[in-house]
Parts: C-alpha cells; sequence; structure tokens
C-alpha cells in the first residue's frame, strides 16, 4: 500500500490485470475488505452492518456517507473524497468509452 499526496491510499485490493474491477460487481465482502485494505478497518464494518454492496457504494451521496454510516466525520469525509467518489467517477468513464 502506498500513501498518495491527497491522503488517499493505493490499495491492491479487487485489482485485475493492474486496475480496479468494476465496483458495481463487488459483494459487501468485497466493499469492506476494500476499505479495510486502504486503511480504514473500524469503519469498513459500518459497510458491513448496512449491507452495502458496489452497486448501493456507487449510490452513495456524500450525505448517505456523512450521516447514514454512523461513523465520525473525518474518517467518513476521506472516506467520501477520497475514495467513494472516484470510484464514482471511474465507474461512470469506464461505462461511457
Amino acid at each position: 500500500m502506498e500513501t498518495k499526496e491527497n491522503g488517499s491510499v493505493e490499495t491492491k485490493n479487487s485489482v485485475e490485470n493492474g486496475q480496479l474491477t468494476d465496483p458495481a460487481h463487488w459483494a459487501v465482502a468485497d466493499v469492506v475488505n476494500y476499505f479495510k485494505a486502504t486503511g480504514f478497518e473500524e469503519q469498513a464494518n459500518a459497510f458491513q452492518d448496512q449491507e452495502i454492496d458496489g452497486k448501493s457504494l456507487l449510490l452513495m451521496t456524500r450525505n448517505d456517507v456523512l450521516t447514514g454510516l454512523s461513523i465520525k466525520l473525518g474518517p467518513a469525509l476521506k472516506i467520501y473524497e477520497y475514495h467513494v467518489k472516484p470510484l464514482q467517477t471511474q465507474h461512470l468513464k469506464s461505462n461511457v468509452s
């Protein structure tokens, strides 16, 4: 794992051919493992408790992450900005191409 300048962590979890697999195909366990691998072990349990799979993850808004998961504000902001939002963007770009 490598920490990037913006505070996000690069992970080799759910990687296929050097790229993350499409999160739309992730099961709840894949989402939980992704967040555990990126340094959010404690917060990953919230995704398990709320049964957030890949499709649900891609539909989450900032407000969902900040209030719906019952996790502390600091980690919630990082999870949304450095992980959920980029995964959503990546998914949209790969489906438009």
